[in-house]
């Protein structure tokens, strides 16, 4: 199992090479702003220049007489254009409205051609040569710096120097990659498994198809405490409350984050302890069509959620996945049934076989049924000249829902 992790450290810089980082970044970001406007200049996202090497075929050379970053830089600025440009044109298909990406934020992406990584700084190639950055280190411990940077399971990968405007600071973002076998549940076809589903909702901000459900009251109530505040504080136009203003922010971000981490080590802990190989979720894409009443920060928490749970689960074992999320409201989970009346605002209750249960339960147990349902199938096709079987389960609150082909035991 591939394991990444990420440390942000911020970097103490001198004068001198603070002038360099600056002078670099402005360079780095010409290349990325010059790649997608090329990228770009079809109007037909079937034709649009996003295949990395033929673009990097086009620009190199000419970058390289336009900047002097070094060669690697140059390459980073031009995946960065491009695979810009890709999202933009995933979303085009979709129906979306897009526009061309523009890079503002001073940002490089360094790998180890171009950054060497040591215990305590980090040496950086800038326009001007070569510079070493030694670390600001926090004095609490253990820190994630110890742990994923300078503990001997993770290996240097890459990193992000990012200014940040507002401490005027430089900061290293230190990703590194852990591979371990050992510890991967599921690793082998054979080998039984069991899914843990997960339902994303406003009212209830998650729901396993273990029958825990987290509230979203107590995240509701804040957001809107909030808005109170910074309601209050625009009122106030004076430089006081300007800087009352960006300290609220900070503190609302930061709060935020805590809560989707807690809430996020919280589903983890729950797939383990059921003993499960795979949480998984539905797609978050056209979530804000499926959820219309859904707010802007509960779009935001559906997404940074996920991103939390597929960060934090490798390390423990457990894999993290998605399935389409057609249906799995109006499907009961015990008989099949699909109809839009099955459904009722919180309820459930199946016009065919009158099961009844809280509506976002029935979902969880669909999503971790639909992708029960669609391994078991892929195993089975793989293992047909061995004969072997591969049962998958959905962990229910009250033991397991099997879905092995023909037999389909539903139990709540």
């Amino acid at each position: 199992m591939d394991v990444r992790r990420t440390a942000v450290v911020k970097l103490a810089v001198s004068d001198e090479q603070r002038r360099a980082l600056h002078a670099t970044a402005e360079q780095y970001l010409h290349c990325a702003n010059r790649t997608a406007a090329f990228c770009w200049a079809d109007t037909d996202y079937h034709e649009c220049r996003t295949h990395k090497r033929n673009v990097r075929d086009a620009l190199y050379d000419g970058l390289r007489d336009e900047t002097e970053l070094q060669a690697q830089l140059v390459q980073a600025a031009i995946k960065r254009g491009v695979e810009a440009v890709k999202g933009c044109v995933e979303r085009w298909k979709k129906g979306q409205s897009v526009s061309r990406p523009v890079f503002t934020s001073e940002t490089m992406d360094y790998d180890r051609r171009c950054a060497t990584f040591r215990r305590r700084e980090l040496s950086l190639s800038t326009v001007e040569g070569r510079i070493v950055c030694p670390f600001v280190l926090p004095s609490d411990s253990p820190t994630p710096y110890e742990r994923y940077v300078l503990g001997e399971e993770y290996e240097f990968r890459q990193s992000t120097v990012r200014y940040d405007k507002t401490t005027d600071e430089f900061y290293a973002h230190i990703t590194t990659r852990r591979y371990d076998n050992a510890n991967e549940r599921g690793s082998t076809d054979t080998e039984h498994r069991s899914v843990l589903g997960i339902d994303l909702g406003v009212n209830l901000l998650a729901v396993a198809s273990t029958g825990t459900f987290w509230q979203g009251d107590d995240y509701d109530h804040w957001v809107r405490e909030f808005e109170k505040r910074r309601t209050k504080m625009q009122q106030q136009a004076t430089q006081a409350g300007h800087h009352a203003m960006k300290r609220l922010g900070r503190r609302e971000r930061a709060w935020r984050k805590q809560y989707l981490h807690t809430l996020a080590n919280e589903i983890v802990t729950e797939a383990v302890e059921n003993n499960c190989s795979t949480v998984v979720f539905e797609e978050l894409d056209g979530i804000r069509e499926r959820l219309p009443q859904a707010d802007w920060h509960h779009i935001w928490a559906f997404r940074r959620l996920y991103e939390y749970v597929a960060y934090k689960a490798p390390e423990r074992g457990v894999l993290v996945e998605t399935v389409d999320p057609d249906h799995t409201s109006q499907r009961c989970s015990k008989c099949g049934f699909t109809h839009e009346n099955n459904r009722d605002g919180g309820s459930f209750a199946c016009l065919s076989c009158g099961y009844e249960l809280h509506a976002d339960y029935n979902a969880a147990k669909n999503i971790g049924l639909r992708y029960a349902r669609q391994e078991y199938h892929r195993l089975r096709s793989s293992q047909m000249s061995s004969g072997g079987d591969a049962p998958v389960d959905v962990r229910l609150n009250r033991g397991t829902m099997t879905d092995d082909g023909p037999r389909l035991i539903a139990g709540d």
